[in-house]
């Protein structure tokens, strides 16, 4: 049995459902499971969850700009480097696991492996290079280049990456140099038997025949103001009043959304519920008829996997997004696709697809026979746990022949 640290950044656990994800994997195998992240609402400094130990620290986030991006990175990294020293005394980590963004933790990795000969896996959940360019697409290059040799320098620290896709993976292989052998794709497929299609709440509709849903991050590049606008389409163009929307998540945008919500008149149409409880979510979701991925087409979002994608599919929605390269990998015929980052497009593609109820059965159903076939975690978890065996495995050989 072996101990295994997992560091995060940008969400709580077991908030972070592909994190939470892999340390069950892990518990299943018989490990021992750490993780430093940051405290969601009314989180402790510290607990132990289904024996996987959580170390947590108070959030900092002082703003969007760029200075605050690196004051919230700087500040994260000291609280980790702590909690991380913390973690140890119970016991020294085979492996650790850093997921990202950011691209910093592989100074820690380093310091481990000096220490207890650490393995180091590089979990790559978004391009930061990309992140930031889909943030300040006017901004300076100095920025864009410093994150391209962090995200270079994890690459090579590394002893293995998990790539989330293939766009991910070419991306460690092309522009990193890591050779390809040393990485391996694991999408973040959803659990098909927690995440599945139960009985509607006519309630959570508010009196309006059809429910669109939204759930996930409410960042600048997440395109949740584009539902909005869509909503603001549907309901005051095209005079449809039988149609609610349902926002779930948070996020750097949450209030500026909210107002533009009011400004649009739509309070009675948007409804925002925050981060809110597994049960909820399943009962919305479960409610919903469509599901909705709004991302706009922009350097990072077009080779991302959209995690709440797949979870519409795991609860039979069709799923309206725009036309990016890896959400059709991701959604394949489950999906409806309309132009790129047209507002109207959106809207109108949300009410011809509330009007067509055969299709919607249709493509619910492809999503989840998808998601059952190929997506699931249980398809995912192996690739993930062959990572571990080997690098384990090659820990405990190299201990033996004292290298």
């Amino acid at each position: 049995m072996s101990r295994i640290l997992i560091i995060v950044q940008n969400l709580p656990v077991p908030f972070d459902r592909r994190v939470w994800l892999e340390c069950q994997a892990l518990l299943s195998e018989g490990h021992q499971v750490a993780v430093v992240c940051p405290k969601g609402d009314g989180d402790p400094p510290y607990q132990v969850v289904d024996t996987v130990e959580l170390y947590k620290y108070r959030p900092y986030a002082p703003g969007g700009s760029k200075a605050g991006f690196i004051a919230e990175y700087a500040y994260s990294f000291l609280a980790t480097a702590w909690l991380t020293l913390k973690a140890r005394r119970s016991g020294r980590f085979a492996v650790m696991q850093a997921c990202n963004p950011p691209d910093i933790f592989w100074p820690i990795a380093l310091a481990l492996r000096a220490l207890d000969r650490t393995r180091f896996v590089f979990d790559h959940h978004d391009l930061c290079p990309e992140l930031y360019e889909s943030r300040f697409p006017d901004g300076p290059k100095l920025p864009y280049k410093m994150l391209r040799a962090l995200e270079r320098r994890t690459h090579r620290t590394a002893d293995h990456v998990i790539s989330t896709n293939g766009s991910y993976r070419d991306v460690a292989v092309n522009r990193s140099g890591k050779p390809a052998s040393d990485v391996t794709i694991v999408r973040t497929g959803p659990d098909p038997a927690r995440l599945r299609r139960g009985e509607p709440s006519a309630e959570l509709r508010r009196g309006r025949r059809f429910l669109a849903a939204y759930i996930g991050v409410m960042g600048p590049q997440d395109g949740v103001d584009i539902v909005v606008r869509a909503a603001d389409v549907v309901v005051h163009q095209l005079g449809r009043e039988d149609i609610a929307f349902t926002l779930i998540g948070k996020g750097d945008c949450f209030d500026e959304l909210v107002a533009l919500r009011d400004e649009l008149g739509l309070a009675g149409h948007v409804e925002f519920t925050g981060r809110a409880p597994d049960e909820l979510v399943a009962r919305i979701l479960s409610t919903a008829d469509i599901g909705l991925s709004p991302d706009p087409k922009n350097p990072l979002n077009d080779v991302s996997t959209m995690n709440k994608t797949m979870e519409y599919m795991a609860f039979e929605l069709p799923v309206v997004a725009f036309d990016l390269r890896e959400t059709r990998v991701s959604a394949g015929e489950a999906g409806t696709y309309v132009t790129p980052n047209d507002v109207g497009e959106y809207a109108r593609a949300i009410v011809k697809l509330v009007d067509d109820e055969p299709r919607r059965s249709r493509l619910g159903k492809l999503g989840r026979a998808r998601v059952e076939k190929e997506l699931a975690w249980s398809h995912q978890q192996r690739a993930y746990l062959g990572v571990y065996q080997r690098l384990i495995a090659g820990r405990t050989a190299t201990a033996r022949t004292g290298g």
